[in-house]
């Protein structure tokens, strides 16, 4: 999940010290900063399968495939 590109800056957050000690335990990591790097590798490949996803949705639509109620539950 991580990127190749491993430059790091230093940054300064007020972030709430519950979330962030929810995110170590969830991550499983010893380290705050570690926590959060994970927390947002997390969130950027959501985004991606996301994105992904909704390319997919788009194309089956735009397909027009008929879909048939072949068990007739659908009416219901």
């Amino acid at each position: 999940m991580a990127t190749a590109d491993t430059t790091t800056v230093h940054k300064h957050f007020r972030l709430d010290k519950n979330k962030l000690k929810r995110a170590q335990a969830v991550f499983a990591t010893s380290t705050e900063t570690e926590a959060v790097n994970r927390a947002l590798d997390f969130a950027i490949a959501e985004h991606e399968r996301n994105q992904v996803v909704a390319k997919a949705h788009r194309e089956f639509v735009e397909s027009g495939i008929e879909i048939r109620d072949v068990f007739g539950s659908l009416a219901e």
